[in-house]
């Protein structure tokens, strides 16, 4: 048998690597190749074709060893060649720029020609690997450049052709899941909007809570107010922002009890404000116990968009409301607890409060 250099210790020996075979265990793909005497053909751990018997099988570190020793790589799965799963990741990073870069928005017809594949596959490829369809990637990207826009143009009307849409009919009927506001009042930075916001203390340090009419839109942590007033002031740049009411601060007083408390629960109205993905994942988060972590390759999976890693990832890490839309109970595959906006620490904290509220 050729010796497999640089191999795994999952697959340090031929039992390991064959039982790897048996089970096409994709987590042997790239680490070693297997050849098969009787058909002069290698492959990739993990390909569908016939189990092959043990003794006509040897294992190979890599392609050019397995082609050395006279061997022909596998029309079915490819071993000399990109992944599958590398090649559609491709093909989708290719079909984002081409939306992101075009004066007008592509059809599905044109952008599946342009990656190689079929209307239908390329369809569902693309929500697959990036959680959303064409079309929502298509509007979150317009309704980015409108906001991009709305601090430039001279006009909302010359900002919103710009972006991409044919007319104000289709924005409008958007706009306040694209803004959060109306244009106009995004234009100014969110002028004639009524920010109220107040800062706590809580069990994490330094808190802040705000609410627009439709609910809370933030609850930032930290060790410096100044800091979190700033970031508040530089989302609604030209906003009223207000000291809250005593009905606010009884608002605070929940979100501060609930941080400090988690099983108490939490049943404050929130103002969402993102993309129809990121709405998507939020709701998942929101979803998962006091208690329980999941992984973002399980929050993928829960979604139904399982490639979408790392698009959870980015989700939670835009997530502005903190505790109430819990980021913090997602961890990496291996337990490990991640990046966390306010901290690692806190994120550890809080999970270790939610740990003993949950027994």
């Amino acid at each position: 048998m050729a010796d497999v250099m640089n191999a795994s210790p999952e697959f340090s020996t031929d039992d390991e690597r064959y039982q790897a075979i048996v089970d096409r265990n994709t987590a042997a793909d790239d680490i070693f190749y297997y050849a098969v005497l009787t058909t002069g053909v290698y492959c990739r751990p993990s390909c569908a074709a016939r189990l092959a018997l043990r003794e006509n099988v040897s294992f190979h570190a890599s392609c050019a060893d397995a082609e050395k020793a006279g061997y022909r790589a596998c029309k079915r799965c490819r071993p000399n060649e990109m992944k599958k799963e590398e090649r559609q990741a491709l093909a989708i990073e290719k079909a984002c720029r081409l939306i992101e870069e075009a004066e007008d928005a592509p059809d599905l017809d044109t952008l599946a020609e342009a990656v190689g594949m079929s209307r239908f596959y390329f369809h569902r490829t693309f929500k697959a690997i990036t959680g959303v369809t064409p079309k929502a990637y298509t509007n979150a990207h317009r309704g980015n450049r409108v906001r991009k826009g709305l601090n430039k143009s001279e006009t909302v009307t010359e900002a919103i052709y710009d972006a991409g849409f044919n007319s104000n009919g289709r924005f409008y009927a958007n706009t306040e899941k694209l803004l959060g506001m109306k244009p106009t009042s995004y234009r100014k930075g969110g002028k004639d909007t009524e920010i109220r916001f107040a800062l706590g203390e809580c069990s994490l340090g330094s808190i802040l809570v705000a609410a627009s009419e439709k609910g809370i839109c933030s609850i930032l942590l930290g060790d410096d107010p100044q800091i979190m007033v700033q970031d508040l002031q530089d989302r609604f740049s030209n906003a009223t922002l207000k000291g809250g009411d005593a009905t606010f601060e009884k608002w605070v007083a929940q979100v501060v009890g609930f941080v400090d408390d988690p099983a108490i629960g939490f049943d404050l109205p929130l103002d969402i404000r993102g993309t129809a993905f990121q709405q998507r994942v939020w709701k998942a988060l929101v979803d998962i116990p006091v208690g329980s972590r999941l992984s973002y390759a399980e929050v993928a999976e829960k979604i139904g968009s399982p490639k979408a890693i790392r698009a959870v990832a980015s989700a939670c890490a835009a997530n502005h409301i903190a505790v109430a839309i819990p980021c913090h109970r997602v961890v990496r595959s291996d337990g490990a607890l991640s990046g966390y906006r306010w901290g690692v620490e806190r994120k550890q904290q809080l999970l270790d409060c939610e740990a003993v509220a949950a027994q």
